[in-house]
């Protein structure tokens, strides 16, 4: 019995683990190719969208330069930062979490994706 149980808590813990697996840095620089008509990961640089390099433990809307939304920046407001859980919640739908914002990218769906895009902007510079 006392198996059974011990086995059982495994597979829990397994299963979740699995399911918080880091993504692929290589697999999500290609993803960060749908992001690159307006930002860039490798570099302090500006373009349509503000550079996503360093985003990860980044607060929102502080790159210098550039000008944010008002809503972007009322989002950012109250100290939030760009951490995994965030950009979770942002990337599937930015206009649903932050209304009036003026990214119009229609958001990535797949957690796939999402994992892999994440374990490339915490790391661009290992994909390339």
């Amino acid at each position: 019995m006392k198996l059974r149980c011990l086995a059982a808590v495994a597979a829990v813990l397994f299963s979740a683990s699995a399911a918080l697996a880091d993504g692929d840095a290589v697999a999500g620089a290609a993803v960060f190719k749908k992001c690159a008509v307006c930002h860039t990961a490798t570099e302090h640089e500006n373009h349509v969208g503000p550079s996503l390099m360093g985003v990860v433990g980044r607060p929102v809307a502080t790159v210098p330069d550039y000008n944010y939304s008002p809503a972007m920046k009322a989002f950012g407001a109250d100290g939030k930062v760009w951490d995994e859980a965030l950009l979770r919640k942002y990337l599937p739908s930015p206009q649903f979490l932050v209304k009036g914002t003026k990214m119009t990218f229609p958001g990535l769906k797949s957690d796939k994706d999402l994992d892999n895009l994440i374990a490339y902007l915490k790391s661009p510079a290992v994909a390339h």
